[in-house]
């Protein structure tokens, strides 16, 4: 049975503190840290237009204004580029602001992912909707968004992006237990538990943080009480629903880059920096040598 309900709306939490990143982050969002010249959230919001998301919510906190000014046109910036005739200059500065229409909402308090997602009630409305973490960057042209939201039209429901982990990194995210359907690469979702104990976990696939939600999410969020570390979990939502037989997991075997620690962060920069044409050709031989150099 198709679910023909289009997906055209993203929501994308960034209201965390950042205090991993501290003292960078005491007066810059950490979704506006840069890998390499572009900040991390928009990639994210890139991979939500590329999938045909036009319409984006970004679930902000205090003190997050330099996000929405960036993707706010700044007529003055592109007027004086474009004297100095850097059109390339010109191009980058305005993309931002043509990627999507990018709406706001603020989250009052960091309650948690679960609520940071019940904020967007009154704008995503009964429609299904996608969430994307602002912590994982995912290739747009591993075109996940599109596989999972063709997921949703053919089995309904909400879908979440797993992805396969060594065991020992299992209880740093939220686990997923599930039953094949008859696409290799989609599984009906049995269970979710939010960072099990080690040895605990029902598998080595972990949620990722990319979701296609439907709205009936909201209700069960409204309903759902506090979960680990006190805030209200969007995994203990999708918990209640996978009773139901209404979760899939989509199985995702591509590269993910995680920013939420500074060890990933960095790696995740310095792969970036490599794989691109207009830096690597300097880029790579220079690491090769400072690499050698290191004892």
């Amino acid at each position: 049975m198709a679910h023909s309900a289009a997906v055209t709306k993203a929501v994308i939490p960034v209201a965390g503190l950042g205090t991993r990143f501290l003292p960078a982050t005491k007066a810059t969002p950490k979704v506006m840290l840069p890998v390499v010249d572009k900040p991390a959230i928009q990639y994210v919001v890139e991979e939500a237009a590329a999938a045909g998301l036009c319409d984006v919510l970004l679930v902000t906190g205090d003190g997050q204004q330099s996000i929405a000014d960036h993707f706010t046109r700044s007529l003055d910036l592109e007027a004086k580029l474009a004297e100095r005739g850097n059109q390339r200059a010109v191009d980058a500065v305005r993309l931002p602001a043509e990627l999507a229409t990018v709406g706001y909402v603020r989250q009052d308090a960091p309650r948690g992912l679960g609520h940071a997602v019940l904020c967007a009630r009154m704008h995503v409305g009964d429609e299904p909707f996608a969430v994307l973490l602002g912590d994982d960057l995912i290739d747009v042209s591993e075109k996940l968004l599109d596989h999972m939201i063709a997921a949703r039209q053919r089995f309904g429901g909400s879908v979440v992006a797993l992805m396969e982990v060594p065991p020992d990194q299992v209880s740093a995210y939220g686990c997923a237990a599930f039953e094949p359907t008859d696409d290799p690469d989609i599984v009906r979702i049995t269970d979710l538990v939010e960072k099990p104990d080690p040895g605990q976990a029902p598998s080595n696939w972990i949620v990722i943080g990319r979701y296609v939600c439907d709205s009936m999410i909201f209700g069960v969020l409204e309903d759902t009480p506090p979960g680990h570390g006190g805030e209200i979990q969007i995994t203990d939502a999708l918990r209640t629903l996978a009773v139901g037989g209404s979760v899939h997991g989509v199985l995702f075997r591509g590269r993910r880059y995680d920013t939420g620690n500074k060890q990933d962060f960095l790696r995740t920069t310095v792969e970036f920096a490599c794989s691109r044409p207009d830096l690597a050709g300097d880029f790579v031989p220079w690491l090769r040598e400072f690499l050698g150099t290191l004892r």
